[in-house]
């Protein structure tokens, strides 16, 4: 095997298996920040034996009994060991080395238990939003700070610092790992879905750029929702999360034309789309619906990708069952980007005329004021009701506001469509 190969074998391999890497080390020694480090340090020996000897057949239990070595002489030098003892009712002097046996066996207990407490320690409320999504992405999605900051435009020491104070934050704040319980459990589930959807989201529709999505985002997104769900298999909310991401997933081909421009929902060519995609994210959808949780944002808003998903053409969608699905949405989870989306529902289904009026009302919003959005429907439902003049105002005003190239040009050549002759 060449050095080349090796390293190539060996980052596949550390994408698979670092999340339950250092969610089994984290458990141990108490320290996100000290298990990234003894995973680190593993996957450095790695890369220094593995081009000479080969990969191993089981890289992830090689990687895995690497670390654990270096997690023992850890607890040795620190005298962690000790301290373990102490919590678990023993004498601080019964030390002895057949305890090293127990602490190999803690490491490899309850794998799916210690990945859903990395997930809710990365997501912790005593950081940021910006912060637990930098630290997931890190800690769950494998990504290197380069790769972070390449994603959401921001400099890569800018990443390299947020990582770091968020780890030092979890370690002085003493934030337990573990999952919490009762009220906290369902406060802190919201938070881990706001987090993995904010990085969907971010990956679907870039909020600045070049590129009109970043579909490595997507599938980061997706493959740390479908790991919540396999964690959490009674919370109907994860499934509704999972269903609203594989069915938005499905377009991702189709949303980008041959030289990268945006193609928008309706012009998409529907055979590009993933049908296995959709065909799990209505599984996911039944399955949250079994569990009573029809009535959640997320499995609402799946429901409504699900009408997509179901029709043919865009001739045949359901729109009246989107706009009522809207309706009820914007009555459980009220919000003024709901309220948008409602008002694009409503033109649809009820003719361009009411849902003007709906997109009028919002223009005195105070937070949809930099929402590029907003002009943009407004620009579009101008231009059906005959007004070019006042439409192609709304579209300029809308390319104005965005950050993302691809979408200013979008906007900007729609503008200039309705240009008189």
């Amino acid at each position: 095997m060449t050095v080349t190969d090796a390293h190539r074998a060996i980052d596949a391999v550390w994408r698979i298996e670092s999340a339950r890497l250092i969610a089994g080390l984290a458990r141990i020694v108490g320290d996100i920040g000290q298990a990234e480090d003894l995973a680190q340090d593993a996957l450095v020996i790695a890369l220094e034996k593995w081009p000479e000897t080969g990969v191993p057949d089981n890289p992830g239990a090689w990687l895995m009994a690497t670390a654990k070595h270096r997690a023992i002489d850890l607890l040795r030098r620190q005298k962690l060991l000790e301290r373990k003892h102490e919590q678990l009712g023993h004498e601080l002097d019964s030390y002895q080395e057949s305890a090293v046996p127990d602490l190999d066996a803690a490491i490899d207990d309850d794998i799916g238990d210690d990945l859903l407490r990395l997930v809710f320690t990365a997501c912790h409320p005593v950081l940021s939003t910006e912060a637990q999504v930098a630290l997931t992405l890190r800690l769950l999605g494998g990504l290197t700070t380069d790769e972070i900051a390449r994603a959401f435009l921001v400099p890569e020491p800018t990443i390299a610092q947020r990582i770091v104070r968020a780890k030092r934050t979890l370690a002085d704040a003493k934030v337990p790992f573990e999952v919490p319980r009762g009220a906290e459990l369902a406060t802190r589930l919201s938070s881990v879905l706001g987090v993995i959807y904010l990085i969907f989201n971010e990956g679907y529709s870039a909020t600045a750029g070049d590129d009109w999505m970043r579909p490595a985002l997507c599938e980061d997104a997706l493959r740390l929702g479908r790991i919540v769900a396999e964690l959490s298999p009674g919370e109907s909310e994860v499934h509704g999360l999972v269903a609203l991401m594989e069915i938005q997933a499905s377009r991702v081909r189709a949303r980008v034309g041959p030289k990268g421009e945006p193609v928008l929902l309706l012009d998409q060519d529907r055979a590009r789309w993933d049908y296995v995609l959709i065909r799990r994210g209505l599984d996911a959808l039944a399955r949250a619906e079994a569990l009573g949780g029809a009535a959640g944002p997320y499995a609402m808003q799946a429901a409504i990708a699900a009408c997509h998903a179901r029709a043919r053409s865009g001739d045949e969608t359901d729109w009246a069952r989107i706009a009522s699905l809207y309706d009820t949405l914007a009555r459980l989870t009220p919000s003024p980007v709901v309220e948008h989306n409602r008002a694009v529902a409503v033109s649809f289904a009820r003719g361009p005329a009411a849902g003007l009026e709906l997109v009028d009302a919002l223009t005195s919003e105070p937070s949809l004021k930099r929402y590029h959005l907003l002009p943009s429907v407004r620009g579009d439902l101008l231009a059906k009701l005959g007004r070019a003049d006042e439409a192609r105002a709304e579209l300029e005003r809308a390319a104005s506001l965005t950050r993302n190239a691809r979408e200013r040009e979008l906007l900007l050549a729609r503008a200039a469509a309705l240009a008189s002759p």
